[in-house]
């Protein structure tokens, strides 16, 4: 398999906005209020993508998106599910939304965050998320309570994570005819999880587009997190080549993945859409795979140079593709190399509509990136973004400060208080020079320690009571619409 050279690297980092209002007369691109379409998938790394240099597994479709894209070359995010994705729907570092977990309640964002979608609908725009939300499954912490029009979810962090808070039917039909919830409403579907999760976002795309009306499409996948199922057809390939189940299934998600994106970008054409609507594609952290079994020997997976995967502080744990088209406004093979971050969407999205953000409200630690997508080579001034992995064992938190954590700047890593990796020169984090810049290590644990502090007061799910199966908030909805008869949902026939 060929080495894939890491995008140049620039910049990351941490901005306390003061201010709430959103100015308008910086950006030709501020209040144009295009639709939104954004596709992220699970435990999908930089590596499992054909155009990103894996030669094993096919993406054609999102290959010639990224052909035609814009692309942010160094997109940081968190190291796992939750804690990215409420760093998109607050603007914050996960843990200052309480989000230090992907289980055991420490998966709920807090319910004073006014959120991404909460600032589009105040723009009016219409607003639908199809799949993971992974922020909390009470009623209080639901998507349709927090800026959502339009819901088809399922529970936690995953399809069939029945002890953790998805429904108990699920731990039978992994992945295929899936219970979920629909709105207000528990429903039976049918098909494969990701083909249902695209047709539902599909059919509601295309009522807004009838309306004329501007709209926020939240397409989050599980995909291709684990366990490891498709459906056979994107399997055959990968088992009459040799490999194991496990990787032959994982593959065959993300091949999966590239049809229904590519479908997607069809129907767009097909309904002329496409002119005023941003495309998103983009990872939530690192590849989840560690291994993979090849004709009977053990082989590494590609991971396009980086170090580390999911769960890990290093560069392969949260450097992620992140693609970005609009027809007729970004420009086509263009690569913007300013170091940018999950907290950057909410303002830049909030800038697109002409939101107006309450004075109530979070702090945003991002920046707009309307100035890189107006010109790529703007002045992006250097930054500081900080990473934990958290997951720590319930009561333990004070002791893993330094336990998988790590740090960015334009040019440095740091890593676990200790490793120091010049990342504009390595990007593969293969030589700590540590003991070659005293000063920078000084200075980048002074910044760690600093964030740390500020964000303990606002880790506000630490330390709860575990909630059993049968006690969790979808468990319950379930039992309750068995009694009256689960019905089943089809996405409208496009």
């Amino acid at each position: 398999m060929k080495t894939l050279s890491l995008f140049p690297l620039a910049t990351l980092a941490l901005l306390f906005v003061a201010s709430h209002t959103i100015s308008h007369a910086a950006s030709n691109l501020a209040g144009s209020r295009p639709n939104i379409i954004m596709v992220i998938t699970d435990d999908q790394g930089m590596g499992d993508l054909s155009c990103m240099g894996n030669e094993i597994v096919r993406t054609p479709h999102i290959d010639k998106f990224y052909e035609g894209a814009t692309r942010f070359t160094d997109f940081q995010v968190s190291p796992t599910c939750a804690p990215t994705r409420a760093a998109i729907m607050s603007g914050r570092f996960p843990f200052k939304v309480g989000v230090t977990h992907t289980i055991l309640q420490r998966e709920r964002m807090a319910p004073k965050v006014f959120t991404m979608p909460q600032a589009l609908q105040s723009a009016g725009y219409a607003t639908g998320l199809f799949g993971k939300w992974h922020l909390g499954d009470e009623p209080e912490y639901l998507p349709q309570n927090r800026g959502f029009d339009e819901v088809l979810m399922h529970g936690a962090g995953g399809i069939g994570q029945t002890g953790l808070g998805d429904f108990p039917a699920n731990g039978e039909n992994v992945y295929f005819d899936n219970v979920l919830l629909h709105n207000d409403t528990v429903v039976q579907t049918k098909g494969f999880c990701t083909d249902v999760f695209f047709d539902a976002a599909e059919g509601w795309i295309k009522q807004q587009c009838a309306a004329k009306q501007p709209y926020f499409a939240y397409i989050s996948l599980n995909a291709p997190h684990g366990p490891m199922y498709a459906p056979d057809q994107y399997k055959q390939r990968f088992l009459a080549d040799g490999y194991d189940e496990g990787t032959a299934a994982r593959y065959g998600m993300i091949e999966n993945i590239d049809d229904n994106f590519g479908h997607m970008l069809s129907l767009l054409k097909k309904w002329d859409a496409l002119e005023n609507t941003l495309i998103i594609f983009m990872t939530d952290n690192g590849m989840s795979m560690k291994a993979m079994n090849h004709n009977g020997k053990k082989v590494l997976p590609f991971n396009a140079g980086m170090r580390g995967r999911k769960n890990s502080p290093n560069e392969g744990g949260t450097h992620v593709p992140a693609f970005w088209q609009w027809q007729g406004v970004l420009g086509a093979g263009v690569d913007i190399d300013g170091l940018v971050a999950h907290i950057d969407l909410y303002q830049t999205f909030a800038e697109l509509a002409g939101a107006t953000l309450p004075n109530e409200m979070q702090d945003l630690d991002g920046r707009s990136l309307l100035p890189l997508l107006e010109d790529s080579k703007a002045d992006w001034a250097d930054r500081e973004l900080f990473f934990h992995c958290g997951r720590w064992p319930t009561g333990k938190r004070d002791t893993f400060q330094y336990e998988k954590c790590g740090m960015r700047t334009q040019k440095w890593r740091f890593v676990n208080n200790q490793q120091l990796y010049d990342i504009e020169n390595d990007p593969s984090e293969t030589k700590d020079v540590a003991k070659q810049y005293p000063e920078v290590v000084a200075q980048m644990r002074q910044a760690y320690d600093g964030w740390w502090e500020s964000a303990l007061p606002l880790m506000v799910n630490e330390d709860l009571p575990r909630v059993a199966k049968e006690d969790q908030p979808f468990a319950k909805l379930e039992a309750q619409a068995r009694e009256a008869g689960i019905p089943e949902w089809t996405p409208d026939v496009l």
